[in-house]
């Protein structure tokens, strides 16, 4: 495995995500911001952030395997959710548990969470992106 997830001593531990991710591999993968479409292009769960956050780490897992890896070699999130406030916290996680229970996978590489007023498509409450290194 080329990624190494750690929580530094003297920085606070985040129960979502570690810290740093140690990438040791030589394949870099860059996956673009994944939206709650299906395969034909359909938004998924409109107006439920948590059915498009599982729709968006179902996507990434896809491009994972497309590119040999999996979440296992995820070395940094970052998500972007419409219209952001705290309360929208356990949404974000429950969608989060559901994608990672169907790919039978624990996240938790570095991430960054980002408010934004909108995004490509109305419908659309998060876009998560990934970079990955693999072996």
């Amino acid at each position: 495995m080329a990624i190494t997830l750690v929580n530094p001593s003297g920085l606070p531990e985040v129960g979502a995500y570690r810290q740093v991710s140690i990438a040791t591999g030589s394949k870099l993968v860059f996956i673009a911001g994944q939206v709650a479409w299906d395969a034909d292009g359909v938004t998924v769960g409109e107006g439920d952030l948590a059915a498009q956050v599982e729709r968006c780490y179902l996507n990434i897992g896809t491009a994972l395997a497309e590119a040999g890896g999996s979440f296992d070699d995820v070395a940094k999130l970052t998500v972007y959710v419409v219209d952001w406030t705290p309360d929208k916290m356990p949404l974000l996680m429950e969608g989060l548990t559901r994608a990672a229970t169907k790919l039978g996978v624990t996240t938790a590489p570095p991430a960054s969470l980002l408010g934004v007023a909108a995004l490509d498509v109305p419908e659309h409450l998060v876009e998560i992106e990934a970079t990955a290194v693999l072996d």
